[in-house]
């Protein structure tokens, strides 16, 4: 098997991880906290429906809204593509929170502004001459943003390397992450161990997570944390754990000087487990990984220090990322929010000609789409991670409908399927949806185009959002607060009805 081949196959496996973490909020991990989390007509209408479908023809949205017993609010446009006109709305220019779909309004942005054949380039330095195998200078690790490194391809950049004779580094050893302004996590105030809300820099590494896996061993427990990928486990040494008697809180982190320090109540570990962490010190943690990796490959150079400014010096190694094409397409299927903020981020820092933090990124973007779309919205970020950010559906719709959008979205997003109330996939139904899904605590939305097998191109935005419910959730001190989790259940169900009608009405009136 290829080098490239285990590198896929070692982001395949970080982003599937990643896709079950983000939509249920959570991976493997002491159970106590980590329940799921949210992420007839005419006889020609009634012959074209699958027999499995829902028979929800004869109901308006009003009616399938009232029905999906949903507290809080609900929002529903659909409209015609090739027209803009808008076919039926309820409750459609109020603004809400859009949670993940947020996304698809980012990846507008950066595809626009960045181009689908951009790259990320991570680079190593050397600040002085190799004479035979000694580096008479600084090793520089220097990130540019990629917010898809993984170790293999840290490992990479080490093999390149050990192959060109490197063996000792008599300088320092420099981590620079500053390509970005960096950030301690997405969204303040959040539970400390949810790894779906890491910080960012411009050196990012597996998503900025770190893997704590714990075994019983007798009356104690022997615990790891490593920056595992397909083919390596390399220890961390930055992020430490600690495991200590109490009930609550399950975790709680400090910050230390360029470390992590966690500790876990004991009692919640059952006899053995895992979970991906957040890291805070994200260009230190790569720094610590890419010196284990180059020790092991026979190079020796001291511990990571960070470096402001980029130090000038001659390129020993290269790493470049997958085309942004295939970036994005990645980030709306696997939902990674820290993909979102970098690449916001970087358009940003190309459209305004200097990098800016992330709040001022996100209204960057903000007040783009509006000059290109006219739609109006308030951002907070660029991943939809922050209840802060508004958007109406029928705005929402605005986007899905501009020029040129259509084209550029629609083969990025991932296939929606249409299912039944047992949850099984209609057979042979006679329209396809591509979308992008968006969960948070009682905020479930999708937006994104059905089209009928008649050739018509519809766009749509569903938002339902409980206010009341959020707020209160907001202080609890488990991952999935009670009633998320039914909220979001018929949040889908309500999402499945409202699609499958216009599946049916769409194709006979278009």
């Amino acid at each position: 098997m290829s080098q490239d081949t285990l590198t896929r196959l070692s982001r395949r496996s970080l982003l599937a991880g990643g896709a079950a973490f983000f939509a249920s909020a959570a991976l493997a991990g002491p159970q106590q906290t980590l329940r799921p989390v949210a992420r007839g007509g005419a006889s020609s209408e009634s012959a074209a429906v699958p027999a499995n479908a829902r028979p929800v023809a004869r109901q308006g949205a009003v009616d399938l809204i009232a029905a999906a017993g949903l507290a809080g609010q609900v929002g529903f446009v659909i409209s015609d593509v090739a027209t803009g006109e808008v076919l039926e709305v309820v409750d459609g220019s109020l603004a809400r929170p859009p949670a993940s779909v947020t996304k698809a309004l980012t990846a507008v942005y950066a595809m626009e502004i960045l181009g689908g054949d951009y790259q990320f380039q991570t680079q190593v330095l050397g600040t002085g001459p190799v004479v035979d195998g000694v580096l008479d200078g600084d090793l520089v690790l220097a990130g540019g943003g990629d917010p898809n490194l993984v170790t293999d391809e840290l490992a990479q950049l080490v093999t390149q390397l050990a192959d060109a004779g490197l063996k000792q580094v008599n300088g320092r050893f420099l981590v620079w992450g500053n390509a970005l302004p960096g950030e301690k996590e997405i969204e303040p105030g959040q539970l400390d161990q949810l790894g779906y809300n890491p910080s960012l820099g411009g050196l990012n590494l597996n998503f900025n997570r770190v893997f704590f896996e714990w075994a019983q061993s007798g009356a104690d427990y022997t615990v790891s944390m490593d920056a595992r990928s397909e083919t390596l486990r390399p220890v961390v040494r930055m992020a430490r754990m600690q495991i200590v008697d109490r009930k609550l809180p399950v975790y709680a982190y400090a910050e230390g000087a360029g470390t992590d320090d966690w500790t876990v109540a004991k009692g919640a570990l059952g006899k053995s487990g895992s979970r991906w962490l957040p890291v805070r010190f994200p260009a230190l943690y790569a720094g610590d990984v890419f010196r284990t990796l180059a020790q092991d490959a026979g190079i020796t150079m001291p511990v990571a220090a960070l470096v402001n400014d980029l130090p000038a010096g001659t390129q020993l190694a290269r790493f470049e990322s997958v085309p942004l094409t295939q970036m994005v397409r990645d980030m709306l299927l696997y939902s990674t929010n820290l993909t979102a903020e970098v690449i916001g981020m970087m358009a940003t820092a190309k459209q305004a000609g200097v990098p800016q933090d992330m709040r001022s990124s996100a209204a960057t973007m903000a007040r783009w789409l509006t000059e290109r779309t006219g739609m109006v919205l308030q951002l907070s970020d660029h991943s939809g991670l922050s209840d802060q950010n508004r958007v109406s559906g029928l705005d929402m719709v605005k986007l899905l409908n501009a020029a040129q959008v259509q084209a550029e979205l629609r083969p990025l997003l991932k296939t929606i399927a249409m299912v039944d109330e047992n949850r099984r996939a209609i057979k042979d139904f006679p329209a396809s949806v591509r979308a992008k899904t968006g969960t948070l605590n009682f905020v479930s939305t999708l937006a994104g185009y059905l089209d009928t097998d008649t050739g018509r191109s519809l766009s749509f935005a569903i938002f339902a959002y409980d206010p009341a419910a959020r707020e209160e959730s907001l202080s609890s001190q488990d991952e999935q607060p009670r009633g998320a989790s039914g909220f979001n259940s018929k949040a889908k169900k309500l999402q499945q009805g409202l699609l499958q009608r216009w599946a049916m009405l769409g194709r006979i009136t278009g």
